[in-house]
């Protein structure tokens, strides 16, 4: 009999979160929130893909991951393990971000 850990649902997890996100559907609309579609931000945001964000999941990184859209989009659907901080709200926020862990906005 075999037993399973953490460790071995990571990879399943990792191919059904890419089977279950369509790029094409995740494109942000500027004009959803035009308070924000000029500003330029204070760091230079590193954009990375799914499949990063998969890989440094199944190698053990704990990145917290935020929901930025609004909260009625979040209750529609969401990432198991985000947390929900609508886009306006997240300099309201910022004392709870930890500092010493990748953060990954979407």
């Amino acid at each position: 009999m075999r037993f399973y850990c953490k460790r071995d649902f990571f990879p399943l997890f990792a191919i059904l979160l890419g089977l279950f996100f369509n790029p094409a559907e995740a494109a942000a609309d500027p004009t959803l929130y035009p308070e924000f579609a000029q500003q330029q931000p204070a760091i230079a945001p590193e954009f990375i893909s799914l499949d990063q964000l998969v890989d440094a999941i199944v190698k053990g990184e704990k990145p917290l991951i935020v929901d930025v859209r609004s909260s009625e989009e979040y209750e529609e659907s969401h990432i198991k393990a985000a947390l929900s901080i609508p886009l306006g709200e997240v300099p309201l926020h910022l004392a709870e971000i930890p500092r010493d862990r990748p953060v990954v906005l979407y």
